[in-house]
């Protein structure tokens, strides 16, 4: 009994050590197995989590360049870029980002505007810890309180960045355009093309309209890198190499900011357009529709009101009426029409015929009247062009021909887009027997071509087309295409007319005779515009038109205190001057403005007096 009360040391001892040497074997076998995967990451893969490891901790991130700036003629600056200071956040250091923009909702006040837009931006972002903007154009008050209050708003900051401004607003923008921040459409677009994808990683706002748009690729410029080292959170600890960005081209505009501002102020309250055009050059000198808008707005996004009440306004305000805008050209195309049918030969200017007040064709009952109810008697060439004769111009207009007289009109630019740089621009309509049989599915009539010699119809013309054909008139017949762009980094850009061949009529003459009876249209009493001759600085060739908006029966009167405002005709008018050598063409179009002598004609008459007058000083 007692033997078995005492240990066998040799039988633990035997245990002890065949268990310690399995363990030994265990442990050896792992630390061999270990110093092997060891040996393997830090030998066989040692490059591949070199460069895991160093693309962690360092990042290319791109850098966005500083937009090109737009100037006027005068070097007036247009569009430039402001400091702005907008309210980020970045998600993936928020802790509740309900709790945390209810806080800033409570501290600077957040519209449900800025989170549909800071919902829409997070959507889009390109990487991890980029900050997406909550709220753009923070006050110094605003920005006081967020940083006062930065310590309990983890990944919340204010970070300050260029924004496009306009600083002349209403006078440019429909002209300029304005720039907005890339859509998910265009970021789509971007992305299938690896070129633009680079150039725009860094850029949150591209041109949407106008200038900004055509010019988008000279202004934009190119991308910048920063190689920077980061800590795990993708905070960046320091900058270790940067590549600088190449900011975009400077462009300077034929624009002159002067007739720009000035034509705002002469048509305050009406609707219209106006262009005017450099005679030697083609450039575009003022492209003014008016109402107009505040560019401004739609640069950090446009708020639901602001838009609803641009969209809403029956002025239409956001319609730019100098490209978009189509009208009947009305009597400002019977210089034109004159010149078409002395080149076919079918009269000239020492023919007469004799205004009863009324015009009929062969085997026609209709009778088409003159706006002078009276006739104005016995009138030539020169004498219809300076009283707006439409009888006259109904006859010769049916000598000469359809065929005869839309080809020689299309070489003044009418029904095409002639311009180099303006986009959008619609081209307008100059019928002829195809354009009817295929439109109309109908034959043209002697009719047609009766309405066509008064500039009424089925013709349609843009402000800017009226503006380019007088600017051709003006240069007897050659052509200069009209183009906004002057220069790029104060390089002057030289631009030729292309294909587009000078008009040479069979008697050159005739260009000096028909500007010197448009000079009469002021300067004779007799004239149309007559009434203006007392303000006239310099010597004007010009034209007036009225363009019907409602249709008048052929016993009717017209009556236009019985119409309503907006149903009233629209006043055009064209010039050019000094008649002598001309430096400047113009058209103006006023919506209902009924007289061109008492509301277009002013307008234009301001504009030739400030050009003409600042080009003395």
């Amino acid at each position: 009994m007692w033997e078995h009360s005492f240990r066998d040391k040799a039988y633990e001892t035997r245990l002890f050590r065949s268990r310690a040497i399995t363990l030994a074997v265990f442990i050896l076998a792992l630390t061999s197995v270990l110093i092997w995967r060891l040996g393997y990451l830090q030998i066989t893969l040692h490059e591949k989590y070199k460069d895991l490891s160093e693309n962690n901790r360092i990042q290319l991130r791109p850098v966005a360049p500083n937009r090109g700036l737009i100037y006027d003629r005068n070097g007036v600056l247009l569009a430039e870029n402001v400091p702005s200071y907008s309210l980020v956040l970045v998600p993936e250091r928020v802790n509740d980002m309900e709790q945390t923009i209810r806080f800033l909702d409570d501290l600077v006040g957040i519209s449900e505007r800025d989170r549909e837009q800071f919902d829409k931006r997070k959507t889009l972002r390109r990487r991890p810890f980029e900050p997406v903007v909550l709220r753009h154009r923070l006050s110094e008050d605003e920005i006081a309180k967020v940083m006062v209050n930065r310590y309990y708003l983890p990944g919340v900051d204010v970070e300050a960045q260029l924004v496009r401004h306009y600083p002349l607003g209403e006078s440019f923008a429909h002209v300029l355009g304005y720039v907005g921040r890339i859509n998910q459409k265009e970021q789509s677009q971007l992305d299938a093309d690896p070129e633009n994808k680079r150039r725009y990683s860094a850029t949150q706002y591209m041109g949407k309209l106008g200038v900004e748009l055509r010019y988008e690729d000279d202004l934009h410029g190119e991308v910048g890198y920063q190689k920077v080292e980061t800590n795990a959170r993708g905070r960046i600890i320091q900058v270790l190499e940067q590549q600088n960005p190449v900011p975009g081209s400077d462009i300077t505009l034929h624009l002159d900011s002067r007739l720009q501002q000035l034509a705002q102020k002469e048509m305050k309250g009406m609707r219209g357009a106006l262009v005017a055009i450099e005679v030697a050059t083609g450039g575009i000198l003022s492209l003014y529709s008016n109402p107009s808008f505040d560019p401004n707005l739609f640069v950090t996004g446009i708020s639901h009101k602001d838009y609803s009440s641009l969209r809403d306004n029956p002025d239409l305000p956001l319609f730019d009426r100098t490209i978009r805008g189509q009208y009947p050209p009305a009597s400002t195309l019977k210089p034109f029409i004159g010149l078409a049918t002395l080149d076919a030969g079918t009269t000239n200017w020492s023919e007469s015929i004799n205004d009863q007040g009324w015009f009929q064709l062969d085997n026609d009952e209709r009778l088409y009247r003159d706006w002078k109810r009276t006739g104005h008697g016995v009138v030539n060439m020169e004498r219809a062009v300076m009283e707006s004769c439409d009888t006259y111009f109904y006859e010769m207009a049916v000598r000469a021909g359809i065929d005869s007289i839309s080809p020689f009109l299309a070489q003044f630019g009418f029904g095409r887009d002639m311009t180099l740089d303006v986009i959008n621009a619609l081209p307008g309509l100059l019928p002829d027997r195809d354009w009817k049989k295929k439109r109309k599915g109908a034959f043209w009539y002697a009719g047609d071509t009766v309405n066509l010699g008064i500039g009424q119809g089925y013709m349609l013309v843009t402000p800017l087309q009226l503006a380019t054909a007088t600017a051709v008139l003006a240069n007897h017949g050659q052509w200069k295409v009209p183009r906004l762009i002057y220069a790029h980094n104060d390089q002057i850009d030289d631009i030729q007319h292309g294909e587009i061949p000078d008009i040479e009529l069979k008697n050159a003459r005739d260009w000096d005779r028909m500007s010197s009876a448009m000079a009469k249209v002021i300067a004779d009493p007799h004239g149309t515009a007559h009434r203006m001759a007392s303000k006239m600085l310099y010597p004007m060739a010009s034209k007036t038109g009225t363009a019907q908006v409602v249709g008048i029966k052929q016993d009717e009167e017209y009556d236009s205190e019985s119409l309503r405002e907006r149903l009233r005709d629209h006043a055009l008018f064209i010039a050019f001057a000094p008649v002598d050598k001309p430096e400047i063409a113009i058209a103006v179009v006023i919506e209902n403005g009924e007289s061109a002598g008492r509301t277009a004609g002013p307008i234009a008459q301001s504009i030739i007096n400030e050009y003409l007058g600042g080009a003395e000083g």
